[in-house]
């Protein structure tokens, strides 16, 4: 995942150059990428499947453009790192209430677990990361990190239109494999703290 992010660079750059000369900051552009979430919740909420899972898709490729236009901008700051972080839990927490919302809807218990256990792993894995980073070891790496996470969200909901069970497997994929990107955290930091 990484390496195809650097292999979009330029493109990535190139459209980042046309958003700051439309005079977009990238705060704003972080803020903007929760509002799209929220519109692919919206979907999702309403069983507008296809809709939603394509909007989670172009929000995670959005997302990379704030970082983008802050490099550009020689704007890149603690702050916004933080600012940018918060809000991609926010977004991922958004689209997982719209999933959750559309699982009560239909009265599928399941499904509300699921996204329950999916939404705790995945701020377990960064919460992992930020405290080991806060006490001065780098914590990086895992199986199921945001990206992934993204893309097989995405991925599962656009198929869920037309088969529905994708969702709840996608999703279990997610439950089972954040919980075990968190064990793998928690040992790296065990063993660079023994150093």
């Amino acid at each position: 995942m990484h390496r195809a992010r650097g292999l979009l660079t330029p493109v990535l750059d190139a459209i980042a150059g046309v958003l700051v000369k439309l005079g977009f900051s990238p705060n704003g552009l972080t803020i903007i990428g929760v509002l799209i979430a929220g519109i692919a919740a919206a979907f999702i909420a309403s069983g507008m499947l296809a809709a939603g899972g394509a909007v989670v898709l172009f929000a995670g490729v959005f997302d990379m453009f704030d970082g983008a236009v802050a490099r550009l901008t020689d704007r890149v700051t603690k702050f916004g790192a933080l600012f940018d972080s918060v809000m991609d839990r926010i977004s991922e927490a958004v689209v997982l209430f719209g999933l959750l919302a559309f699982y009560l809807d239909k009265g599928s218990t399941l499904g509300a677990v699921l996204v329950y256990v999916s939404i705790t792993g995945s701020i377990m894995v960064s919460y992992v990361r930020a405290r080991a980073e806060g006490l001065g070891i780098e914590c990086k790496g895992g199986i199921m990190q945001r990206p992934e996470r993204v893309v097989s969200l995405g991925v599962g909901i656009i198929v869920g239109q037309w088969w529905e069970p994708a969702i709840l497997i996608v999703l279990g994929v997610i439950a089972v494999l954040t919980v075990f990107t968190t064990g793998q955290r928690i040992i790296q930091v065990s063993k660079a703290a023994e150093r």
